[in-house]
């Protein structure tokens, strides 16, 4: 079938002259006169490349382009289109999510190349997912958003902390410059077999390092090295982990000298359930998201649904969430999803409540009830980490001897689901 190209341009001597070259070419082709009328046609189809004009009345390219980001909608190329545009215009626009540039008068063999060209990075790039637009607007992400912004001209490491899921390699794409190399792979082993193995390929990019807390000793011992290359090859170095800085040194899961060189600069990325408010819009964001990838029906959330969302504590974050929307879209039996199609998955993916918070617990003795719900409370945190006993100390705020010391009055026997320390 032949890729659905969408030029966007409000001269339409132009737009017409391009619809036609690359409907000869065996494209097809659809005009939009405005961004308004673009923004109509991206919801009734999703193209498979935009070639949008930057200034326009009404509404301009680089406004519409940032709409479509926040709407979850830039899920297709976008290459921008100018007879006067600046560099600093061009530089944004790519920012923002535009993968091309052309300036006007565009020459015909200029114009085929970057259509081909940004075909091909759209079938291998665009795929269904979030980017760090998308993660909502609530105070807490638009002030991570402002502190990452302020981040981006800085060339020194930076360490982004926060809980599984919450959307760590979301942030660091965000301080990530287009066009440059991108460095992230899923194992550690390279640091320590050869730590300047992404050095020469990565230059003027990042290399991303998920989780610190990982690592070994030797691949400690690598990255140490790594950093005193990183300026000559001018490569940024952002790294993540799921435990605070004072726990990584307090554990000695790092050495507290590599720890200051990697914290450089430090940013916590909330979890889910501390920026609820932006729950609804994310949902729907994922649920558009995968209706145009063809991996659910067509659905839409009721807004009783999106409130019961909202309300629900999503301890494994985004991924969670994702996971939610696709069961709710697939196991639903109209198009609307509603409110008795999340509670009926909810048990899926939102802890139970505790018996000891259940109304049954009222007629205990004040003791009784106490025990009754400490017990609950540590053999829920000690599943949620699957034994771990470092990660449930630091949940529950407690020193592990006396964690240690709790369970054993409380009568929990760790036995086999006690994890490794």
């Amino acid at each position: 079938m032949a890729n659905h190209i969408l030029v966007v341009d409000d001269e339409v001597g132009i737009r017409e002259l391009l619809s036609e070259i690359l409907s000869d070419e065996g494209y097809r082709v659809k005009q939009a006169a405005s961004a308004i009328e673009a923004k109509q046609l991206r919801q009734e189809e999703r193209p498979d490349l935009v070639l949008l004009d930057i200034w326009m009345p009404h509404m301009d390219g680089i406004t519409l382009l940032k709409e479509w980001g926040a709407a979850g909608q830039l899920t297709m190329p976008v290459v921008m289109m100018s007879g006067h545009a600046t560099v600093d215009t061009a530089v944004e626009a790519t920012r923002i999510g535009a993968v091309d540039f052309l300036e006007k008068p565009i020459a015909l063999p200029k114009l085929l190349a970057t259509v081909e060209r940004a075909l091909r990075k759209g079938g291998a790039e665009f795929r269904p997912g979030l980017s760090s637009s998308q993660l909502g607007k609530g105070v807490l992400i638009s002030e991570l958003r402002r502190r990452l912004d302020q981040m981006i001209s800085h060339n020194a490491p930076v360490l982004l902390v926060g809980e599984p899921g919450c959307g760590i390699e979301l942030a660091a794409r965000h301080l990530h410059q287009p066009n440059t190399p991108w460095f992230a792979q899923a194992g550690n082993e390279w640091l320590g077999e050869n730590p300047f193995e992404p050095l020469t390929q990565t230059q003027g990019g990042v290399i991303f390092i998920a989780e610190v807390g990982e690592l070994t000793k030797t691949q400690q011992k690598g990255l140490a090295q790594l950093l005193g290359k990183l300026d000559k090859h001018h490569v940024r170095l952002i790294c993540g982990s799921s435990k605070p800085v004072a726990f990584l040194i307090r554990e000695e899961i790092l050495d507290a000298g590599l720890i200051a060189r990697l914290s450089a600069l430090t940013l916590t990325v909330p979890a889910l359930r501390d920026h609820a408010e932006d729950i609804p819009d994310i949902a729907s964001t994922l649920l558009r998201q995968m209706t145009e990838a063809g991996e659910v029906p067509v659905r839409t959330f009721s807004t009783a649904a999106l409130n019961m969302l909202r309300q629900m504590d999503w301890p494994g974050n985004l991924p969670m969430l994702t996971n939610a929307v696709r069961t709710a879209a697939l196991s639903a039996m109209t198009s609307e999803i509603t409110a008795e199609d999340i509670v009926r998955i909810a048990h899926q993916f939102d802890p139970p409540t505790s018996p000891a918070a259940t109304p049954a617990s009222f007629d205990l003795p004040l003791r009784e009830a106490r025990e009754q719900f400490e017990k609950s409370y540590f053999e829920y945190h000690i599943r949620l980490e699957s034994g771990n006993m470092s990660r449930v100390a630091e949940r529950v705020g407690l020193e592990r001897t006396h964690l240690y010391r709790k369970l054993k009055q409380l009568g929990i026997r760790l036995g086999s689901q006690r994890g490794e320390e």
